[in-house]
């Protein structure tokens, strides 16, 4: 705890790893006790909002040993960096859509030829992970950062040149892609250490780039390509995904004021994540939701105008969706991050997959076009919920700690199963040529993950009652008020009871 000077050690205790103590006030009695959701609130000196230290979960920031998440100052320039990179990160491999009549025209290739380009940045934003999660164990976000933009902006500039639609999979497609992969990743975790109490607000505001940028550079690629042709336009592009690098300057490390003991040498790849079965489940419902979160949107347009709806008119679905999409996000987490609330976001998260699955499952009886609205506002308000909450849980669930290393394993996950989800649509469309089965199979998909989630959560990883209350007698605070830190350690990080159970909370266990 910052502030607290541990106690003097005499000669028996010079070993560094020997636990140390500290006192705790009196106030702070009760604070290894078990509550209903088996967490512990611990409150400072100062009077500040107690922190909620839940067992299995993110309890230690990983930056130098003393440092607390800021929540606030420099912060706000760190969400600010996040909120640009994950607009280009998620928003750029729709935007580049806009060119692809243009270069259909002019390699002679068709339509599926050039939505290559799109998946194949998709498959390098997601599946790069693990790569991207051993270069920032080794390097640190910000330099990382550094070269993803660089890479990213010289992908679109080297694409402006390019003479075939190859050459154009290897620009646009992974250098371009592997430039955002290499931002989108370490911004969220630099957001983990700055955010703690705010830190469901800061995932809902840095979410919503998605849309705002979706919204901002699908008519900005129209206009550069009227104005200067695709060549022109990837090449404005180009210096534009420079901003990455920017933003990557502004994620300043967090230092310690005073010098504490050097933390152990972290693994490039910690693959240890598997063993919680936390992140287990997690992993599992979101490569199951992604199979059909994503499939909606992209069918929503064919099905108006199979409808006969007119092609303006159906475009403009994507944009009420989008419009949704913005303030569903902040809003999101701003529910999240409320003191009663939060606990429970993993359920929270679960709803939200819930909500969606059965926004798909109605928007199939959609007969008009005024159904299709209905369906794209609920859809956004949905979709929004998802994304500002799928990576706060996440956070939650393995901790700072090891976060790194869980973020590129579950984009791993994602990545298998977006290359599988669309197109599964797309045969069963074929085959079938009733759009009201794709979204069927879509709601099904997220329904199933939303199951496995709250399911595995509540009969996987809770606790028994009973487990609990022997649980809180096993911690009761020492009548002296001094808690040993090595102590306080293993009950954060929930080793094994002699009973042979773990508990964990709904916020961080899943």
């Amino acid at each position: 705890m910052e502030g607290h000077s541990p106690k003097e050690q005499g000669p028996e205790d010079k070993d560094p790893s020997a636990p140390t103590t500290m006192t705790l006030p009196v106030s702070c009695a009760h604070a290894f006790c078990l509550n209903q959701c088996h967490c512990i609130t611990m409150h400072s000196y100062h009077g500040q909002e107690p922190a909620l230290l839940a067992m299995g979960g993110a309890v230690a920031d990983e930056g130098p040993t003393g440092v607390e998440a800021p929540d606030g100052g420099w912060a706000w320039a760190v969400l600010l960096g996040c909120f640009v990179i994950t607009g280009f990160s998620y928003a750029f491999p729709k935007a580049v859509s806009v060119f692809f009549r243009e270069l259909m025209r002019e390699f002679g290739i068709g339509y599926s030829d050039t939505a290559w380009i799109s998946s194949i940045l998709l498959a390098m934003l997601y599946g790069t992970g693990p790569l991207c999660s051993v270069c920032v164990n080794r390097f640190g976000c910000r330099p990382v950062m550094l070269v993803g933009g660089l890479l990213a902006s010289l992908g679109m500039v080297a694409a402006s040149f390019c003479r075939s639609v190859i050459q154009l999979y290897l620009t646009t497609g992974v250098l371009t892609g592997l430039g955002l992969a290499l931002n989108f990743q370490p911004s969220l975790i630099m957001l983990n250490r700055y955010f703690s109490r705010r830190r469901p607000l800061a995932n809902g505001l840095a979410a919503a780039g998605s849309p705002v940028f979706l919204c901002a550079l699908s008519p900005l690629g129209q206009l550069l390509q009227d104005q200067y042709g695709w060549r022109g336009g990837f090449l404005i592009l180009g210096g534009l995904l420079l901003n990455c690098s920017v933003c990557a300057a502004l994620m300043r490390p967090l230092e310690a004021l005073e010098q504490g003991p050097r933390r152990p040498a972290r693994r490039l790849l910690d693959l240890s994540v598997f063993k919680d079965r936390g992140f287990v489940l997690y992993a599992a419902a979101a490569a199951i939701m992604v199979l059909g979160l994503f499939v909606p949107p992209v069918f929503v347009v064919s099905y108006a105008k199979d409808l006969g709806v007119p092609d303006a008119r159906a475009a403009f679905l994507l944009t009420v969706l989008g419009f949704v999409d913005i303030f569903a996000r902040p809003a999101a987490g701003f529910v999240t991050g409320l003191p009663k609330v939060r606990p429970y976001s993993v359920y929270l998260f679960s709803f939200a997959m819930f909500f969606n699955g059965i926004t798909d499952l109605t928007g199939s009886t959609a007969g008009d076009y005024g159904g299709l609205v209905v369906f794209c506002i609920f859809f956004g308000i949905s979709y929004g919920m998802v994304g500002a909450l799928q990576f706060e849980v996440l956070m939650a669930v393995v901790g700072t700690p090891k976060f790194s290393s869980a973020i590129g394993l579950v984009l791993l996950l994602e990545a298998i199963a977006v290359l599988v989800g669309p197109p599964s649509g797309g045969k069963l469309l074929d085959a079938t040529h009733v759009y009201q089965y794709v979204f069927i199979l879509a709601g099904t998909q997220v329904l199933a993950a939303s199951l496995v989630l709250v399911l595995g959560n509540y009969f996987c990883i809770g606790r028994r009652p009973a487990a609990a209350a022997e649980g809180a007698e096993h911690h009761q605070p020492p009548e002296n008020g001094r808690v040993n830190s090595r102590e306080v350690e293993r009950f954060l990080k929930a080793e094994p009871e002699k009973n042979g159970e773990v508990a964990h909370t709904p916020e961080t266990s899943v």
